[in-house]
């Protein structure tokens, strides 16, 4: 053999080596030899749901990476598509659709829905990368029944705008709807920007009215931005038909209320029964949102015998959470409920001459400030009592708890 024959044949079997190799390679990564689609099948071939989770399991292989589509089709033609243009890979495992009789819909308020009973075409179509095609069909009958459709009705959110500032008005609203079927529901808010809310997750309810209070806040309870929000109502039935409802919520002033006494004087420290000690306060909102006040104003005297409650005919008794006072009370004074900060005054300086009737709502704005005077005439029979002040919100807490503690001696 001369050399340029022992040439020859070494170059061709080099490149009949490099052939094989890549033939090999191919077939292993399913590119040669196997059927870009291949073994269509659906079983059982007929669905009779009970909304027991029965199913239709719609199994395929891909022989190379494609772009699967999955639709029925009914005796008219009318298609019903299950899967678009899913991106598949060659798998050793059939991929599988579990079908429950039901399909997506256009419609806004049926998301979806049971198809009617009757002999439908499974049709299976692949796509590859360089465009192949391929379609395999199989038949399967549907035995539905007549199912009827979960609803949402009556539904209505009251009131539409809501404030959550923590000031008792319009802090919530009420979402009220009826089921008149057996459902699962789900509730969702989505903010301006298109976040989604969980509210009510899955929650399983007979036919029955339903009610749910919101605050305008993050599940976690963080505050939300003003706005305008999205609630969804959403009922899935056993068989998985699926209906949703929607409206808007809006917010607006939304924030968390603060305050910060800044200043506070008990005086006299030294004083005889009867007499009359005074404490000077300034409180500033340091909040975003204003904070909503009453009486008794500025320049109220009590006496140790006296309850914020009790005084004037029970006019001051504590309102809803959302009212906020400045108050006085002293380490002895171990009450609970109403005797604790027992001397409560409005976070106004306004006097009393300008209240118009004695239970008068004031605000104090944002970055507001208020000095306040109390009076309070020692009548309790104690040499030694420690006094201090502290910001109260009606029903929520006590904030600036003992704040400006003074020892005040009374002489008999």
């Amino acid at each position: 053999m001369t050399s340029t024959t022992l040439l020859t044949y070494t170059v061709r079997l080099a490149i009949g080596g490099a052939v094989l190799l890549a033939v090999l390679v191919l077939a292993a990564c399913g590119g040669i030899g196997q059927p870009l689609l291949s073994d269509v099948q659906a079983d059982p071939a007929t669905l009779r749901p009970t909304g027991a989770g029965e199913l239709v399991n719609i199994s395929y292989y891909i022989g190379r990476d494609a772009l699967v589509s999955v639709y029925l089709e009914d005796t008219n033609g009318q298609r019903y598509p299950l899967r678009d243009d899913a991106l598949r890979h060659p798998n050793s495992d059939p991929y599988t659709l579990r079908f429950d009789g039901t399909v997506p819909t256009d419609d806004d308020v049926i998301l979806q829905r049971m198809l009617p009973d009757g002999a439908y075409t499974v049709v299976v179509q692949a796509e590859d990368m360089s465009g192949n095609r391929a379609e395999e069909r199989v038949q399967i009958d549907l035995a539905t029944g007549d199912v009827p459709l979960p609803d949402i009705e009556n539904l209505m959110v009251f009131p539409e705008t809501i404030s959550p500032n923590a000031d008792a008005i319009n802090d919530i609203t009420e979402i009220t709807y009826r089921i008149p079927l057996t459902a699962t529901v789900d509730v969702t808010i989505t903010t301006p920007e298109g976040q989604v809310l969980p509210f009510v997750t899955r929650e399983e309810v007979e036919p029955s009215e339903r009610r749910h209070v919101w605050n305008g806040r993050r599940p976690d309870g963080g505050l939300l931005p003003d706005g305008v929000y999205t609630y969804t109502v959403r009922a899935e039935d056993l068989y998985g038909n699926l209906v949703q409802r929607q409206g808007t919520i809006e917010l607006e002033n939304t924030g968390q209320p603060e305050a910060t006494i800044l200043y506070a004087r008990i005086a006299p420290e030294h004083l005889m029964l009867g007499d009359t000690l005074t404490v000077t306060m300034r409180v500033r909102n340091t909040g975003p949102v204003p904070i909503r006040t009453y009486g008794p104003p500025s320049g109220y005297t009590y006496t140790t015998d006296d309850v914020y409650s009790s005084i004037e005919g029970g006019q001051y008794t504590a309102q809803a959470g959302g009212f906020w006072r400045i108050g006085m009370d002293w380490d002895a004074n171990s009450g609970g409920g109403a005797r604790r900060y027992p001397f409560r005054w409005a976070l106004s300086d306004r006097p009393p001459d300008e209240w118009k009737v004695p239970f008068e709502e004031d605000w104090l704005m944002p970055g507001e400030e208020a000095e306040v005077v109390g009076h309070v005439v020692i009548l309790q029979r104690e040499t030694r009592m420690t006094f201090y002040v502290g910001l109260i919100q009606d029903g929520v807490g006590f904030f600036q708890d003992r704040t400006a503690r003074t020892l005040v001696e009374v002489g008999f």
